[in-house]
Order: structure tokens, then C-alpha cells, then sequence
């Protein structure tokens, strides 16, 4: 019995011991993300060059080291509930009418004290854009996203995108 006892009061010390003294480096902290997105649809005529100029929303701060990502609605397909999922493509995205390739694309300056940032978004082609169907002129939606850089590094879909930065599709401002 005097033994069991001993064994038990070692185990007893070692387990209490055993969470003192050096625990090692703290682990990193988790990763906080502040990326916005809005939502913006546009045409593109001969009268605007095939190219539209989006202002970022002045609500939306934009610094120096984010990066802008832009996505193209492509699709809207029925869920069988009544309602669509949206299918969303990264720019720059090609395209191969009958006439050619099309790309949709983008270029983003980021501002200074005067002038807001802004996203310009556009239409490249191998051939005369002024042959192109409305299907593909008329009414597009762009997400726009800006995230920090190292959030951005990653290969990402728009709904990974929106869980990373805890937005919700229907929290997206919409421009007009």
C-alpha cells in the first residue's frame, strides 16, 4: 500500500509540475482581415471607349499596401429553390466570340488627398469592339474587392473571398 501511495504522489507532482516553467514562444495571433467590397453595373459603349471609371466609395479606406481584386458576374443558375446562385469570375477574364478574343480587364490607381481612388474597368480585343453583341456590353456587375496585400497572395473565388472578410452578399454596397 505504501508503494501504491508513493506512485500516486509522484504522478500527483508530476502532473502538477509538469504545466509550470518555460511554456516556449506564444503562437502568432490569427489573422485579421478588413477588406471591403461593392458591387457596381455598367456599360460598356463606343461613346465611353469600351471603359468605365468606378470612384471607391469614400467609406471605403484603401491604403497603400491593399490590393484591388475585380470580378465579373458570369452566370446566375437556379438553384431549384426558386432563387440563383451567381457565378463569379477573377479579372482579367477572356472571352471568344465569333468576331475574336475579348477580355474583360482592369487598372486601379489608388488616389492621394485630392482625388479619390478609383477603379477603371475595360474591354480589350483583337477586333473592332464596335461589331460586339449587348450580350456582352450591356448590364455587366463587377464585385470589386480590396484586400490586404498578404490576403491577396492567395488563388481565391468570391465566395472565399467574402468569408475570409466576413461579408455578407447581401451587405454589399451597390453602386449606382
Amino acid at each position: 500500500m505504501k508503494k501504491i501511495l508513493t506512485i500516486c504522489t509522484i504522478i500527483a507532482a508530476f502532473v502538477l509540475t509538469a504545466c509550470e516553467g518555460d511554456q516556449g514562444p506564444p503562437g502568432e495571433d490569427g489573422v485579421t482581415i478588413l477588406g471591403s467590397v461593392f458591387e457596381t453595373t455598367v456599360d460598356f459603349t463606343e461613346n465611353n471607349n469600351y471603359s468605365n471609371l468606378i470612384t471607391i466609395p469614400s467609406s471605403i479606406d484603401v491604403f497603400e499596401s491593399d490590393i484591388v481584386l475585380v470580378f465579373l458576374l458570369e452566370d446566375v443558375i437556379p438553384d431549384g429553390q426558386g432563387g440563383g446562385i451567381d457565378v463569379w469570375s477573377q479579372l482579367p477574364q477572356l472571352f471568344f466570340p465569333t468576331q475574336g478574343t475579348l477580355v474583360y480587364n482592369f487598372d486601379f490607381q489608388n488616389g492621394n488627398d485630392e482625388i479619390l481612388p478609383d477603379v477603371r474597368l475595360f474591354l480589350g480585343a483583337d477586333f473592332n469592339l464596335n461589331s460586339l453583341g449587348g450580350e456582352f456590353t450591356n448590364d455587366q456587375t463587377f464585385r470589386i474587392a480590396i484586400v490586404p496585400a498578404d490576403f491577396a497572395n492567395k488563388t481565391i473565388d468570391m465566395n472565399d473571398l467574402l468569408e475570409t472578410i466576413d461579408v455578407s452578399s447581401s451587405n454589399i454596397v451597390k453602386l449606382p
